[in-house]
Parts: structure tokens; sequence; C-alpha cells
């Protein structure tokens, strides 16, 4: 079968300074679509932004999907949250490894480079509140800084949403690979448990595995 067919494309937020679409498909066909037409893969800080933007009642509010960064777990020395995950560029090989059951393993080089911008990823799975985004050094990364996390921990807040969860890939598991693996972050939809995960090895579904995109627009 050919997993690079074209799928769905919708623009779902339009033009607001930011435009926003979204494929249903295998992560590499989704990011194969979004590419031509000119989106890139959406990051947390934008994901966050978007969901103010458009509000708690919005597709993109309503809607989990996977975003631009990944974790890297390092086997007996800890995990680490990347801007930009190696899956992305290897979304082929990524989606195939994870239909066959199997991790993504980057290149030593790959590896090298993701590890550059990233921070500390937690070990096992924790709970954020919502009123500390600003002071924990997790949520100000992942949401572009103090004042934007600040402002996505208030929106969760006037939500109801007292904290966010934070799961991860079980740590026995990953020690007992023998080199490092790669897994994409998911940016859970608006809910009592909204959260963010580095653990899902699913990237090769295609309605549960959406996949957003921006395209940046001069006001």
């Amino acid at each position: 079968m050919n997993t690079q067919t074209e799928h769905k494309f919708n623009a779902d937020i339009m033009p607001t300074g930011i435009e926003s679409a979204v494929v249903y498909a295998p992560f590499n066909v989704a990011f194969n679509t979004l590419t031509k037409q000119g989106y890139e893969v959406i990051s947390l800080a934008e994901n966050a932004r978007l969901r103010i933007q458009q509000g708690p009642h919005s597709f993109i509010s309503r809607n989990g999907n996977w975003t631009r960064e990944g974790v890297i777990y390092v086997p007996n020395e800890g995990a680490f949250l990347t801007p930009y995950s190696p899956m992305i560029q290897n979304s082929r090989e990524a989606t195939e490894a994870h239909r066959k059951g199997e991790e993504f393993y980057p290149t030593k080089e790959q590896i090298e480079q993701a590890l550059v911008n990233s921070i500390d990823f937690p070990q096992e799975n924790i709970e954020i509140p919502t009123d500390r985004f600003d002071s924990e050094q997790l949520t100000v990364y992942a949401f572009g800084g103090e004042k934007e996390a600040r402002a996505y921990g208030e929106f969760l807040r006037n939500l109801g949403i007292e904290k966010m969860p934070v799961w991860v890939t079980n740590k026995n598991r990953v020690n007992r690979q023998n080199r490092p693996f790669a897994r994409q972050v998911w940016f859970k939809c608006l809910s009592r448990m909204s959260g963010l995960g580095g653990y899902a090895r699913s990237i090769m579904h295609g309605y549960a595995g959406r996949l957003c995109g921006i395209n940046e627009k001069v006001a």
C-alpha cells in the first residue's frame, strides 16, 4: 500500500496572525501533507497560544495532537525534552518502526544535535500545578517563557484545571534498551487530565494521530 498518498488537509484557524491546519494520517504522511501546503509542525508554545486565542471550545482546544517536540530517552542516564524531534526529519523511518512495534533509534549525530537545546524531562509521571507554570523549568521551556507559561496556566485554571500531568515512558523499559531512542510529544486536549506526554509509541495511527501545523501570517 502506498503510504505517501494525499490525505485530507483542513485549515481550521485562519487568518488571525497564525493559521493552523490539521491532518489525520500516519505521522510521515501527515508531515508531508503539511509541508507541501507551506505549514510547519506546531510547537507546544504555539499550541498553547492558539488555545488561548481561540478559546476552550475551539477545535485546537477540544482535540489533542502531536507537536514538534520530542523526548530522547537515554538508558541509565535520563530523559530529555528537545524542541525539534528527530522523528520529524526521519518521519518515514520513525512511522515504520512504530508500525512494527519497535522503537525509533536516531543516529548518534541526530541524538547529539537533539540534546544541544534540550532540558531534563521527568523519568516518572508527575503533575505540575497550573499556578506554578511560570516557575517550573519544564513549563517555562515548553510554553515559550515565563510570561507565556503563566498565561497558559491562568487559562487552564479559569477552566477549573488545577494540575497538568506529564506522562513518560517507564524508566525500567528505557533502561532495558541498549541505545537512546525517541518518542514524539503528544499534547492532550483540554479536560480534567489535560497534559502532555512523551510516552506514546503510536505515530503510525491515522485518525487518532492528529498532526497540526502552523503558518505565521503578517497582520
